[in-house]
């Protein structure tokens, strides 16, 4: 599991580090500008981790049927493609969407200025979706056949391209125009696109991939395997939606309040995304090994992937959970420029709210990782419906009510987020420790050595 799950966890990092780059290059700008990069970022991400979500079918699929046949090439190229006529399907609907940020934040009761700015943020960051989505689905594609180092590879390259063009870019740097938060969104997008392109050029020309010739007659099309994608992927993309959600709704909660509690969640938001980040690698790991299993009818073999994965991951964010509880002004200081006006009180706000990300740290491993190894089942439907239950229905209002009911202000929805992080975990472990009386192996064999 350590082996396989890694390169994900420090592709997963990288990418998130793309982001941390903005928060950090955006926080030079001053306050304001780290605000409307926070708003522009949270309504970005709504409509990106859909994708994420959706694209992540690839691995299981591809996992599962590699488990049933290890040779299989014609059914793995099917899978690859319909995940591109995905990609192409669903971004537009996304672009449409985010061109109207400014009306959209403005709707949602956020300040004019901070609007407008996010909203100039977005015009540039967008573009980078489409690029993105089909990288993703060649991320899955050489995951599942247990070889992600070129994704990580790939990724590093982009992050350091991604900071160069943030320093160009938003300051003006080496006679490039310094366009602000705009330059921001473009060095992401133009990043994407090289993310995508080499990852590309990594699936035509190794020899372990090129067999697969996954951009042969792209344009073919194969209903059956696409609506069987969408069947798994779209409840996947609605669970991560549920998720991220309650934290972009956080985010403009804490807008309302005002821009100091809102840069501040910003850090501290940026802080536990990065730590989410390893969980997240070793579920999706997870997602592999389980599928592989599954596939092959090892019932054992579905246990332990399954129970090795939550291990690892539960033990990984206990250590950070101590970080954040004892040292937060260590992980805020790079955020912020202190000789800036306002800095001071973000960085003391940013590491009160880092104690609360502390608690829900075990929570939000044990929920990714639950859900992940979940889908190496092809099980989709039911934990998006857990999601939506504990997030909307108990993290989201609870957020709201003790954030503005009560003196507790951002403390309060930070406490919505932790309970609803904790129910959502409760309730993703319980069904996979019930996998066999629920029926999510029914049809599956004894493992080799008892049959």
């Amino acid at each position: 599991m350590l082996v396989l799950s890694w390169p994900m966890v420090l592709t997963n990092v990288a990418q998130t580090a793309m982001t941390a780059t903005d928060v950090v290059m955006m926080g030079q700008l001053g306050p304001d500008a780290l605000a409307a990069g926070a708003l522009g970022t949270n309504l970005y991400h709504a409509a990106l981790i859909f994708g994420i979500g959706v694209m992540s079918a690839v691995s299981p699929l591809i996992a599962i049927e590699l488990g049933r046949n290890r040779h299989a090439v014609r059914e793995v190229r099917r899978t690859v493609r319909q995940g591109f006529w995905a990609a192409i399907v669903m971004v537009g609907p996304m672009w449409l969407f985010l061109w109207h940020a400014e009306a959209i934040l403005g709707l949602l009761g956020q300040q004019p200025h901070l609007s407008k700015a996010a909203a100039s943020y977005m015009q540039t960051l967008q573009w980078g979706l489409l690029p993105f989505f089909l990288y993703l689905c060649l991320r899955g594609f050489v995951a599942a056949l247990q070889r992600p180092g070129w994704a990580f590879v790939v990724v590093l390259f982009a992050v350091a391209f991604n900071a160069f063009a943030n320093w160009c870019l938003i300051f003006g740097r080496l006679g490039f125009p310094a366009l602000g938060l705009p330059g921001s969104g473009l060095a992401t997008t133009i990043s994407s696109a090289l993310m995508f392109v080499g990852l590309a050029l990594v699936v035509v020309l190794d020899r372990r991939f090129r067999r697969y010739q996954l951009f042969g007659r792209i344009w073919v099309s194969d209903w059956p395997r696409f609506r069987s994608f969408w069947r798994l992927g779209f409840p996947i993309g609605l669970t991560s939606t549920f998720e991220v959600v309650i934290f972009n709704g956080a985010a403009f909660m804490m807008g309302v309040i005002d821009a100091t509690s809102l840069a501040a969640h910003a850090i501290a938001i940026q802080i536990a995304s990065l730590t989410f980040m390893v969980p997240y690698g070793i579920g999706q790991a997870g997602t592999v090994r389980v599928g592989r299993a599954f596939g092959a009818g090892d019932r054992t073999g579905v246990t332990r992937a399954g129970t090795t994965a939550l291990v690892l991951a539960l033990s990984f964010m206990t250590m950070t959970a101590l970080a954040m509880a004892f040292v937060p002004q260590w992980l805020v200081a790079p955020f912020l420029d202190s000789s800036r006006p306002g800095a001071e009180a973000v960085a003391e706000l940013a590491a009160v709210f880092l104690f609360y990300a502390a608690l829900f740290q075990l929570a939000d491993g044990a929920q990714i990782t639950g859900a992940l190894i979940l889908r190496g089942l092809g099980d989709a439907r039911r934990p998006m419906l857990l999601a939506l239950f504990g997030y909307w229905g108990v993290g989201l209002p609870l957020s709201a009510a003790l954030g503005f009911l009560t003196p507790l202000a951002g403390r309060g929805i930070w406490i919505g987020l932790v309970i609803g992080l904790g129910v959502v975990a409760v309730l993703m472990l319980q069904r996979w420790w019930a996998r066999e009386r629920l029926g999510l192996l029914h049809g599956l064999r004894l493992d080799h050595r008892t049959s």
